[in-house]
């Protein structure tokens, strides 16, 4: 007998309007009116020469590389299809005080506060806002129209406008692309479905931290548990004029 493929899902309250996003488990219905991209975290830090993950033994920016053409041409058709796009950026003021204390769970795991107390030479380079570190970069400069937001834990839902900014426009679907496949996307994913947002991450626009068998895991829990995933070509098939 052979297998019935899976149906459909529409998550948008005008039907008519809605393009076919190709995505696993389900090809999904979406309004463009309805859909924004999210760009996590595509900063110097994690994504140039000299940021701070080249400064760390944690990955190889020249692995990060290939996904900026691939999100920039998302960007591109996402602004060409009236899709708001959000840039996030992980951070904290000059000073630190947003990253925690010894009370706070941060200070102990966040990998750039760990290698600046390391080489204090580096306090207030990585990730300050304000420094070279912190900034996008020069590829993926925000356009007129996108949305900028700060965020200062993995999570951009976490102490953040997003989830506000996201309700006031009535968004109900989130396009995941960006940087750490395992960290920062998957943490704010989770808790967009955990928000009730329709979640698909871009599979081959977001890059690891830690190999190829992070990448999988996130892979693999996004379609199983808590979302879709699909592709850059494919959103840009779907979303196109």
């Amino acid at each position: 007998m052979r297998a019935t493929a899976p149906p459909n899902i529409s998550t948008s309250s005008n039907p008519s309007s809605s393009v076919s996003l190709p995505a696993r488990p389900e090809t999904l219905l979406l309004s463009p009116s309805e859909t924004a991209v999210l760009v996590i975290d595509m900063q110097n830090a994690y994504a140039s020469p000299g940021g701070y993950i080249s400064l760390s033994p944690l990955s190889d920016v020249t692995s990060i590389l290939p996904i900026v053409a691939k999100i920039s041409k998302v960007l591109d058709t996402a602004r060409s299809a009236d899709v708001p796009v959000i840039f996030l950026q992980n951070g904290w003021d000059a000073e630190y005080v947003e990253a925690g204390t010894p009370n706070s769970p941060n200070w102990h795991k966040s990998n750039a506060l760990k290698t600046m107390r390391n080489n204090p030479d580096l306090h207030g380079k990585l990730l300050a806002r304000g420094s070279w570190d912190y900034e996008l970069v020069d590829a993926l400069k925000p356009q007129k129209g996108d949305i900028c937001i700060s965020k200062t834990r993995y999570s951009a839902f976490i102490n953040s406008q997003l989830d506000s900014i996201l309700r006031a426009r009535r968004i109900r679907n989130l396009v995941f692309v960006g940087i750490a496949t395992n960290v920062c996307v998957e943490s704010t994913l989770r808790d967009g479905f955990h928000l009730e947002y329709f979640c698909t991450m871009l599979e081959d626009a977001v890059s690891p931290i830690g190999g190829p068998a992070m990448q999988e895991a996130t892979v693999f829990n996004v379609e199983k548990f808590f979302g879709w995933v699909s592709s850059s070509e494919d959103f840009c098939e779907a979303f196109k004029l």
